[in-house]
């Protein structure tokens, strides 16, 4: 692969249709950025879990929270590839597209997790669940393997990139329609659903969406590693966004722990200062200790700690990346960056990682949140779901009416297509909607006369 076809400033437009508006003031790459801070999909993200329900007195992190943090951490590994990449003197017909991957990389991250359904990561199971196992199963004798593959691992990730580049009723067609190179920096695992029988396994597209990451893939060079199922090797730029996430998520659920009394301060303390090595981090170590003699307020001690070893990993993860450059633009690297870091960064990180399983995941609360999670959406999604394929009695009429139009069907359209509509509505429900919907469903509220 070559950046001279990776990085692109085309956009996706279907039929070739030209966009009416023109900015001689922003590049192509910071007007992605800028649909996504204004796009409702990214607003909507302040009201769905994170990690740890929405509390009302006790600030944590939500899907926006960390998006934010995680484009902030992705612009500063985009731009540090940028100057390696200037030092290798790799050439583009304009120049100054290179100082555009920090841009890139941030506008990526405020993507990544666009396409996750409310209750947090409970949510993905939730929807799986209802095809695979729940009151759903039984439409798989209607589908081809490869869709009922799409429904019954369903994979937030896959639904990041149909929720950028779909053509939902009586919106623009192509979605938002994004620069190739933007769409191809969210898509983490660039393979379709079919390999989804293994557990673990997650894919980057749906089949709705299969020709256009095709189209994508070829536009930009990005290398085919198999075709049946369909695969592909990642986009470069992937793996700094994939970076960024892991990260931020790992360090700011220890911090978002210490503040809900998970976690005690001396503990936080403790797996924080693990990242430094007492022999070779002499400086930074005395830097922090220096400042916690002036700084006494706990939360403002673990936020220093925080952002020093956020710069730690940023460092770390370009240097696994520049190691292994050669291997990333062949297309051979399988490996997330944060998995081949050294030293006590890697010991470290994996006490987080087992230290967030143990304590921070699976809590009373956390817990709490994935059961009504499950009841929530599979109940809506039985409701829907049945709706839309018979539409015609009185109580799917009412249903449906409610339903926003982005999402109607057709009876011309597919059994396929039906399904994945109500999958889309669910998905892109915060906690507070489908909370409400669920109750309106079941009888439990109804709505003030006014």
């Amino acid at each position: 692969m070559n950046w001279k076809q990776l990085i692109s400033t085309h956009r996706y437009h279907p039929g070739n249709i030209i966009s009416l508006f023109h900015s001689h003031d922003r590049s192509q790459f910071q007007r992605d950025y800028d649909r996504l801070i204004f796009s409702s999909p990214f607003r909507r993200l302040q009201n769905k879990t994170q990690v740890f329900p929405l509390p009302g007195n006790i600030f944590v992190h939500n899907r926006l929270t960390h998006s934010l943090e995680v484009a902030s951490v992705g612009r500063s590994l985009g731009n540090k590839i940028s100057q390696f990449l200037r030092k290798k003197h790799v050439s583009l017909e304009n120049s100054e597209l290179l100082e555009e991957i920090g841009t890139i990389v941030s506008t990526g991250c405020l993507a990544h997790d666009l396409g996750n359904p409310p209750f947090g990561h409970s949510g993905e199971e939730a929807i799986s669940y209802f095809f695979s196992e729940g009151e759903g199963h039984y439409l798989k004798k209607f589908l081809s393997d490869e869709e009922w593959n799409d429904l019954c691992h369903f994979e937030g990730n896959a639904n990041t990139f149909r929720l950028l580049t779909h053509s939902f009723n009586g919106r623009r067609p192509g979605g938002y329609t994004m620069t190739y190179t933007t769409l191809a920096s969210i898509v983490k695992y660039p393979h379709e659903s079919i390999k989804a029988n293994s557990k673990g396994f997650k894919y980057g597209f749906f089949q709705s969406e299969k020709d256009i990451y095709k189209l994508v893939a070829e536009v930009l060079g990005i290398k085919q590693l198999n075709d049946h199922p369909l695969q592909y090797a990642r986009h470069p730029l992937v793996y700094l966004v994939e970076a960024a996430d892991d990260i931020c998520y790992q360090i700011m659920d220890i911090e978002d722990s210490h503040k809900l009394r998970i976690l005690s301060y001396d503990e936080t303390v403790n797996i924080l200062e693990s990242f430094y090595d007492k022999s070779i981090d002499k400086e930074e170590l005395k830097i922090i200790n220096k400042t916690f003699k002036t700084v006494t307020d706990k939360n403002e001690r673990i936020a220093f700690l925080r952002a020093g070893i956020i710069n730690k990993l940023i460092n770390a993860c370009t240097d696994v990346f520049i190691n292994n450059y050669e291997a990333i633009m062949e297309g051979q690297f399988n490996s997330a960056l944060i998995k081949q870091v050294e030293g006590t960064n890697k010991t470290t990180y994996e006490a987080c990682t087992k230290l967030a399983y143990e304590r921070i995941y699976h809590t009373g609360i956390v817990t709490q949140i994935q059961i009504a999670g499950f009841k929530i959406l599979g109940t809506i999604l039985k409701e829907y779901t049945d709706a839309v394929l018979k539409p015609e009695t009185y109580y799917a009429g009412n249903l449906l009416s409610i339903m926003p139009e982005q999402y109607k069907v057709t009876k011309d359209d597919s059994m396929y297509t039906k399904i994945q509509t109500v999958v889309d509505y669910v998905s892109g429900m915060t906690d507070s909607y489908a909370l409400n919907l669920y109750r309106k469903i079941k009888g439990i509220d109804l709505p003030e006369i006014r």
